[in-house]
């Protein structure tokens, strides 16, 4: 299973700001789908997940301001917000807990990490 994230890039604070993630490969099922960011000197943090019945979770600091949803039909999870902050400047990295169809434990799957950058 690869995931493949579009958006990102630099972007200014106050500012709209569209991730979109896509599972492919030999997928049999997904979980969850989701984002978490990693900032400079930090630890890796969940900002928002999905589960494939459309029921969503945040981080304290998104809330309210980021919105994820999934189009499961085309193994697709998106986040967006119109309301970027300069704190929000991250490598962000698309996630999906899910089986394929060689193994169908449940594993971690991974992006290779898009940066966003939050400029004033």
């Amino acid at each position: 299973v690869q995931l493949q994230a579009s958006g990102g890039g630099l972007v200014q604070a106050g500012g709209p700001l569209r991730l979109a993630c896509t599972a492919s490969g030999s997928i049999f099922s997904i979980n969850t789908m989701g984002w978490y960011r990693q900032a400079a000197g930090m630890e890796r943090e969940l900002v928002a997940v999905v589960n494939s019945a459309g029921d969503e979770n945040y981080a304290d600091s998104v809330k309210g301001r980021f919105t994820t949803f999934r189009d499961n039909a085309r193994n697709t999870v998106h986040l967006q917000t119109n309301s970027v902050k300069l704190e929000d400047t991250a490598v962000y990295y698309c996630h999906a807990r899910g089986s394929n169809w060689y193994d169908l434990n449940e594993h971690d799957y991974w992006g290779q990490g898009t940066q966003v950058t939050v400029s004033s």
